[in-house]
């Protein structure tokens, strides 16, 4: 059973930036892709962006241009760099692996964009 685990979510004022952590007790390259999802209150569990087993990536169109996913196979890490965050960005960060049908995920981390 892989476990997946994230940090670096926090409290931060509109405009601000955040780095997300995905640290992965198996290699990342085993997966046929990891992603990043979000839930916000009252809302249901959508992806943010992901990132294939060769390296391509896709954002939602809210994140797109402020949003970067990108990994580290020597630390088996996925990375979500967030840029001129917005409120409506406040939301419980999943990361999420996937391998044929099978998904794992993380227990999540809070982000919180407010002033």
């Amino acid at each position: 059973q892989v476990q997946l685990v994230e940090s670096g979510g926090g409290l931060v004022q509109p405009g601000g930036s955040l780095r997300l952590s995905c640290a992965v007790s198996g290699s990342i390259f085993s997966f046929d892709r990891m992603g990043w999802y979000r839930q916000a209150p009252g809302k249901q569990r959508e992806p943010v962006a992901i990132i294939t087993r060769s390296g391509n990536t896709g954002y939602a169109d809210s994140v797109k241009g402020r949003v970067t996913i990108s990994r580290d196979g020597a630390k088996n890490t996925v990375y979500l760099q967030m840029n001129s965050l917005k409120p409506e960005d406040t939301a419980v960060y999943y990361c999420n692996a996937v391998l044929g049908r099978h998904d794992d995920w993380g227990p999540g981390t809070q982000v919180t964009v407010s002033s």
